[in-house]
C-alpha cells in the first residue's frame, strides 16, 4: 500500500512539475516590422500560452474570389492557389500566429491577432501583385490610329455640341479643354482627339508611346478607350496601360498612359526574391528583385535586343512611374524605382507581395471584423471572472454536499486547472474566448466524474460494505460511465475541430485538453487522496460523504 501511494505521488509530482515548467515565463523571439519597413527580431518574456484574436485584439477577414474578374472555371483550384500565396504573404508580414485557412470551397479566412495597422494588412492580402516588364511602343501606333478611333466614336453618335467650333468627339463627350494642356507644344496630329490627349513630349518627356490627359477626365477617358470599337482601331501587338497615380505637371495633375507591347518580355512568375532598400542616388525607396535562371536568360536576351528602348514596369495592369531606358543587358537582378512620395514601408510591402507571388484571381473582402486590444482585455477579465465564479460555486456545492470527500475532490480540481493550462502550453495552443468557455465547461465535467464516483460509494456503503471496500468498488464501477461520457464529448470536440473555424477550434482544443485532465484528476489523483486518507485513518468505520 505504501509503495503504491509513493509511486502515485511521484507520477503526480512529475505531472505538476511538467505543467509548471510549460507555463513558466520565458524569452521568446518576435519577428516584427520596424518603422523603416525592415524586419527585426526582438525578445520578450512571456507565458508560453498564446492569446487569440478575440483576447489580444486584431482582425478577422473573410475573402472570396472576385467573380466580376474571374476568368478560370475551376474555383476550387483558384482558392487553393490563393491560399498558398496568402500564407506566404502573411508569414512574411510579421504577425504572430496568423490563421489562414480555407472554409468550404469558396472562402478563405484570415485572422491576424495583435495587428495594429488593419488597412495595410488588407492591402497586402488583397493585392494581386502580378508583375510584368513591357517595351513601350516605338512605332507611333496611337498617332496613326487616332483618325480611325475618332471615326469609331462618331459612328457611335458622339458629335459636337451646338454652337461649338468643331470640338473633338472626346471633348464633346467628356467636356475636355485643350487649354488645360501644360505646354504650347503642338498636340498629336490625329484629328478630333488632339484636343484632349497630349503626347509625352508636351510635358518635356522623350519616352516613346507616352501620353497624358487631365486627371479630372481620367475615369471617363479610360472608359472611352475601353469601348470595343475604339480598341479595335489600335494596331495589333500594342496595348494602352495607365500609370498607377497622377503626376503633377506644373500646378495641374495629369494621368499618363503608355502604349506598350501586348506581350511582356518577362513576368513575376519568374521572380524568386525581392527586397526593399533606399537608393543612395535618389534617396528614395527601390525594390530589388531576382529572377530564376529561366527568367534571367529570357530577360537578358530581351534587354540586350532592346538597348536604348524604354521598358515599362507594370504591376497589376498599372505602369509604375516613368519607364526607364535600357542601357545594357539585364540578367537575373534588377530594381524597381518607387514613385515620388512612396515610403520604405510601401516598398517593403511591394517586395513582400512580389516575393510571395501573384494571386491567381483578385480577392474581395466579404467579411471584416476588427477587435481592439481594450475589448480583448475586457474579454479576458470577463472570462476569468466567469471562471472564478463558476469554480467557487462548484467548490462550495462539493464541500457542502459531500463534506470531507468533497474537500478531497476540490484538492484534485486545483491540480486539474494546472494540468489543463500546462497541457495547452505544451501543445502550443492559442487561448481564445470560446477556449476559456471550454475550460469552464470542463471544470463541470471534472466534477461530474467525482459525483459519479461518490454516488457509487454511497450505494456501496448503504449495502453494508466497509469504507475501504466501498471506495474500491465505487471507483471501479463508476469507471465505465465516466469513460463513456468523456469519450462521447471528445468525439464531438473532434468534429468541431475538424469542421470549425478559429474560435470554434479553440473551444474544441481546450475542451478536449480539459477532459483528459479531468480524467487524470478524477480517477487517478482523487483515488490517491482517498488512499492517503485511509492510510492515515486505518480504523475508519464511516465515511464523510
Amino acid at each position: 500500500m505504501t509503495s503504491s501511494i509513493r509511486n502515485r505521488l511521484l507520477i503526480i509530482g512529475a505531472l505538476v512539475a511538467l505543467s509548471v515548467y510549460s507555463l513558466f515565463p520565458r524569452e521568446v523571439t518576435i519577428r516584427s516590422r520596424g518603422a523603416d519597413g525592415a524586419m527585426r527580431d526582438t525578445t520578450e518574456t512571456r507565458v508560453p500560452l498564446k492569446l487569440g484574436l478575440d483576447l489580444q485584439g486584431g482582425m478577422h477577414l473573410g475573402l472570396e474570389l472576385d467573380q466580376s474578374s474571374r476568368v478560370s472555371s475551376d474555383v476550387s483550384r483558384d482558392i487553393d492557389l490563393a491560399l498558398t500565396v496568402l500564407r506566404k504573404r502573411v508569414d512574411e508580414f510579421g504577425v504572430q500566429e496568423p490563421v489562414v485557412q480555407k472554409v468550404g470551397n469558396e472562402r478563405i479566412v484570415v485572422e491576424l491577432a495583435g495587428i495594429r495597422d488593419p488597412q495595410r494588412a488588407m492591402d497586402i492580402v488583397q493585392k494581386a501583385a502580378f508583375l510584368e516588364f513591357r517595351i513601350t511602343d516605338r512605332t507611333s501606333a496611337l498617332d496613326k490610329a487616332l483618325p480611325a478611333m475618332d471615326r469609331a466614336l462618331r459612328g457611335l453618335g458622339v458629335t459636337a455640341g451646338p454652337g461649338q467650333a468643331a470640338p473633338s468627339a472626346v471633348q464633346s463627350l467628356l467636356g475636355g479643354d485643350s487649354a488645360a494642356a501644360p505646354s504650347d507644344t503642338a498636340p498629336v496630329e490625329g484629328g478630333v482627339l488632339a484636343g484632349l490627349i497630349q503626347p509625352g513630349a508636351a510635358a518635356g518627356s522623350g519616352v516613346p508611346g507616352e501620353y497624358f490627359v487631365p486627371e479630372a477626365a481620367f475615369p471617363r477617358v479610360d472608359s472611352l478607350l475601353r469601348i470595343p470599337e475604339v480598341t479595335r482601331a489600335l494596331p495589333r501587338g500594342v496595348e494602352i496601360l495607365w500609370t498607377a497615380a497622377p503626376i503633377s505637371v506644373g500646378v495641374q495633375p495629369y494621368r499618363f498612359f503608355y502604349v506598350v507591347e501586348d506581350k511582356p518580355i518577362v513576368t513575376g512568375r519568374n521572380l524568386v526574391d525581392a527586397s526593399a532598400q533606399f537608393d543612395q542616388l535618389t534617396n528614395g525607396p527601390v525594390v530589388l528583385f531576382e529572377l530564376d535562371r529561366a527568367g534571367g536568360r529570357q530577360f537578358g536576351a530581351a534587354t540586350q535586343a532592346h538597348i536604348g528602348d524604354y521598358m515599362a514596369i507594370v504591376l497589376d495592369g498599372r505602369v509604375q512611374g516613368p519607364p526607364p531606358v535600357i542601357q545594357g543587358r539585364i540578367d537575373r537582378n534588377g530594381q524597381i524605382t518607387m514613385g515620388g512620395g512612396k515610403s520604405i514601408v510601401e516598398a517593403q510591402d511591394l517586395a513582400l507581395t512580389l516575393k510571395a507571388g501573384a494571386l491567381p484571381v483578385p480577392l474581395k473582402i466579404v467579411e471584416r471584423v476588427e477587435v481592439g486590444p481594450s475589448l480583448g482585455a475586457d474579454s479576458i477579465r470577463g472570462g476569468i471572472t466567469a471562471g472564478l465564479v463558476g469554480t467557487l460555486i462548484v467548490i462550495l456545492i462539493m464541500i457542502v454536499y459531500y463534506r470531507m470527500s468533497g474537500v478531497l475532490a476540490v484538492g484534485a480540481l486545483s491540480l486539474y486547472i494546472l494540468f489543463t493550462l500546462g497541457g495547452l502550453a505544451m501543445i502550443d495552443a492559442t487561448l481564445t474566448l470560446p477556449g476559456l468557455a471550454g475550460i469552464v465547461l470542463s471544470i463541470g465535467i471534472a466534477v461530474d466524474a467525482n459525483v459519479l464516483i461518490f454516488e457509487r460509494i454511497r450505494e456501496e456503503l448503504i449495502h453494508g460494505r466497509t469504507v475501504r471496500l466501498a471506495i474500491d468498488e465505487g471507483f471501479k464501477h463508476a469507471m465505465s460511465a465516466i469513460i463513456d461520457s468523456n469519450v462521447s464529448t471528445v468525439i464531438t470536440a473532434l468534429f468541431l475541430f475538424q469542421f470549425g473555424t478559429g474560435p470554434v477550434k479553440g473551444f474544441a482544443v481546450t475542451l478536449t485538453m480539459g477532459i483528459f485532465a479531468s480524467m487524470i484528476t478524477a480517477i487517478f489523483v482523487s483515488r490517491t487522496f482517498f488512499m492517503i486518507w485511509l492510510q492515515r485513518r486505518p480504523d475508519l468505520t464511516t465515511l464523510s460523504i
